[in-house]
């Protein structure tokens, strides 16, 4: 198996667990377990966002989000990622719609894969964040990226879970 073949089925991890999820209630969704500011809905769009805008980045070309907010209803704080968000800010991510976070975070990795299968092996090699020690390829940018959105789905199964 080569390494864009390894991305495209780890791209598909992410929305099975997401899939996989109980059905949820608007309350479940946005709830705060602990007291902790990031809900399940935060989790889930969290994990869309970031893959959007550093797919967008990648690519040079718009974000799926252009498709969803409007859908989504978070004004500006929805533009974000959420990283560095405060705990108010986190707590005002409220989705009410399970469904739409699933299809979102579903686009936004169809669009990943879609962009991992018009690479070269040589591309993946390209360096494109000087900003890091070692310098960031784009093979490892969309490694570090898959496994953002893997670990917050996670974290929003575990969150489902202590809801049982």
């Amino acid at each position: 198996m080569d390494s864009k073949e390894m991305l495209i089925q780890l791209a598909t991890r992410p929305l099975s667990a997401a899939q996989n999820l109980p059905p949820l209630s608007a309350a479940q969704l946005n709830a705060h377990p602990a007291g902790h500011p990031n809900s399940i809905a935060w989790l889930l769009w969290h994990s869309a966002r970031e893959i959007d805008v550093q797919l967008a980045e990648l690519n040079g070309r718009r974000q799926v989000w252009e498709d969803f907010s409007e859908r989504f209803g978070l004004g500006e704080i929805g533009m974000g990622l959420g990283y560095g968000h405060s705990p108010e800010q986190a707590r005002s991510i409220v989705v009410e719609d399970q469904q739409l976070l699933l299809d979102y975070l579903e686009a936004t990795l169809a669009a990943l894969g879609g962009y991992v299968r018009t690479l070269g092996e040589a591309q993946l090699d390209e360096i494109v964040d000087r900003a890091w020690e070692p310098p960031v390829t784009r093979g490892v940018r969309l490694l570090s990226i898959l496994d953002d959105a893997i670990q917050h789905v996670g974290q929003a199964a575990y969150a489902a879970g202590t809801l049982a």
